[in-house]
């Protein structure tokens, strides 16, 4: 039963990847202009040149061959060059995406540690003073657009208290060696003085981007998690529970917490494509270097390459992630691959 879920989600894998490389490769041709110039960015070429262009990237054969083409690329991990800097763009993607992950990953840790604590805490007081203080709180947090919580952030605790940096992700008195792109693992694994100074810079850096992010996060999962804590504590299966003798705190030991959380483990996978995409904003007004950052400055500058290039590195990352995490919710508990049926 286990070895026919992991084939069928890795199936399902290869299916999602296949159809986003299809629609990854389309938009050279849904760009607008020359598809051949959104490509190479060389224009006013002669027609000799145009010609010759066209038969090294296949625009002379069908669109089956240069779907061919493109794949065969993406696996050797040719993905082309930037208009804008002129690097690989295997190389800025491998640059960026690390800093946009660990903005991420920090995120999501700190709205799990808040939204699944509280969310529990509603879902068993649910329809009391303690559960609607917390539900409107989090409607308010879910409510506030990321971009102004943001420039709030910044402008109460940057320019007027001076707590925290403006923008950036380290401090211009420290130059950290790129080498894994996770800052706090360069700045360990660096050969630079005063580590501890740097790792408290990045420590500051990254505290109101990530507050940024926890803030409608964590209100997400408060919802979810109290949704879930609602449901199965009103199931006919607590009830028997409770005839059975049990004290309400075994019940909730042994039965909610438990059948509470396995439900959503799959939503909290989804919300890192939530995440990413609030990422991308919050990287722009902090200045943040990440992909998301990375990524818009390329639409700025139409450099279509970065875009098409950025945006599969982005979706294959969410997409795998959302697989994973359903995967291990059904190694977890089997029965969410069935009729999701709650037993004692």
């Amino acid at each position: 039963m286990m070895l026919t879920q992991i084939i069928r989600k890795f199936n399902l894998l290869i299916l999602t990847l296949f159809v986003l490389s299809i629609l990854s490769f389309l938009l050279v041709y849904l760009f607008p202009g020359d598809p051949l110039v959104n490509l190479t960015g060389l224009e006013n070429l002669s027609p000799e040149a145009h010609q010759k262009l066209a038969e090294i990237h296949g625009f002379d054969h069908s669109y089956f061959y240069q779907y061919w083409l493109y794949l065969t690329n993406l696996l050797e991990g040719e993905w082309g060059f930037s208009f804008s800097s002129g690097n690989p763009l295997w190389r800025e993607i491998m640059q960026t995406l690390p800093a946009s992950m660990e903005l991420s990953a920090y995120a999501l840790l700190f709205s799990l540690l808040i939204g699944v604590p509280f969310g529990f805490i509603a879902g068993f007081q649910h329809y009391k003073l303690s559960d609607y203080s917390l539900l409107t709180a989090s409607v308010v947090g879910y409510s506030i657009p990321v971009f102004w919580l943001s420039l709030i952030l910044i402008l109460v605790f940057s320019l007027q208290l001076g707590w925290f940096p403006l923008s950036g992700r380290l401090s211009l008195l420290y130059d950290i060696p790129h080498q894994t792109g996770f800052i706090f693992i360069d700045i360990f694994l660096s050969d630079v003085e005063f580590k501890n100074d740097a790792a408290k810079s990045a420590v500051q850096h990254l505290i109101l981007p990530t507050l940024s992010l926890t803030i409608v996060t964590a209100s997400i999962i408060f919802r979810l998690t109290r949704r879930s804590v609602i449901d199965v504590m009103s199931s006919q299966y607590i009830q028997t529970a409770y005839t059975r003798g049990l004290s309400g705190l075994q019940v909730v030991m042994r039965h909610g917490v438990r059948n509470a959380l396995l439900p959503i483990i799959p939503l909290f996978g989804m919300q890192f494509a939530v995440l990413l995409t609030n990422a991308m904003i919050v990287e722009v007004i902090f200045s943040w270097p990440g992909i998301g950052n990375w990524l818009i400055q390329a639409i700025f500058q139409r450099d279509y390459p970065a875009i098409r290039a950025g945006m599969l590195a982005v979706s294959t990352l969410v997409i795998i992630l959302t697989v994973c995490t359903d995967l291990l919710a059904n190694l977890i508990n089997p029965a969410l691959s069935g009729d999701r049926r709650a037993q004692i």
